[in-house]
């Protein structure tokens, strides 16, 4: 996973910003995917991030989605993120791997689970991997996106704190591992980032609203 730092844009998006649709001189962004591009094996299969549960096979040119998963050495997976969590995949064998971005949206309408499915692997045989997303402390959500997870699975009422009436503190790791918990994946790493806290390092929507994009990247060797 990239931080926000390494780059050439200018504030508010300073400075290794990675997103092409949040208003940033796309000049400075190319030079910044061209700077991550060094360290890769290939040019990451970007998509076009909309909240959903949909999974693509990286590579090919499908437009939208939140999730890609390859079998091809070499093939990037990737998604942006700047609050929303990424969670990396891949099998034990490593015949494998996958990236998905699960914002609250995403991980209620399962984009994890169907990561998890398009791996087509036994999910006992799956490790996953959280990033830097916005922290316990600071994800502020109403009551309907309470009652959306606790509807799904009743323990996800543990991952929710009441702030004020009405308002709740999420913890968005917990409710991405009670879901691949349910899905059968039994190793899952990660999680102890914040996002809109760590101001240095990361990007964060709901603390700046316009700013950059950060990238989580997986390939097979």
């Amino acid at each position: 996973m990239t931080t926000r730092e390494s780059g050439v844009s200018q504030a508010p998006w300073a400075s290794l910003n990675l997103g092409d649709h949040v208003g940033d001189d796309p000049a400075h962004v190319a030079a910044n995917r061209a700077h991550l591009r060094r360290a890769l094996p290939s040019e990451p299969g970007w998509l076009k991030q909309v909240h959903s549960a949909t999974v693509v096979e990286a590579g090919l040119n499908v437009p939208e989605a939140d999730a890609a998963f390859s079998r091809q050495a070499g093939t990037v997976c990737a998604v942006l993120t700047a609050d929303c969590l990424p969670v990396l995949f891949c099998d034990r064998a490593g015949s494998v791997v996958a990236a998905a971005h699960a914002g609250w949206r995403g991980l209620a309408e399962g984009v994890l689970e169907a990561t998890v499915a398009a791996m087509q692997v036994p999910p006992r045989e799956v490790l996953a991997w959280m990033g830097a997303a916005i922290g316990p402390q600071a994800f502020e959500v109403g009551d309907e996106v309470r009652q959306v997870f606790v509807a799904q699975h009743p323990q996800a009422a543990a991952a929710f704190v009441q702030h004020v009436p009405g308002k709740w503190l999420a913890d968005i790791y917990q409710l991405a591992r009670i879901r691949l918990s349910h899905a059968g994946v039994p190793a899952v790493y990660g999680g102890g980032r914040c996002t809109f806290t760590e101001t240095d390092h990361f990007f964060s929507y709901r603390r700046d609203g316009v700013t950059g994009r950060m990238a989580s990247l997986i390939w097979l060797e």
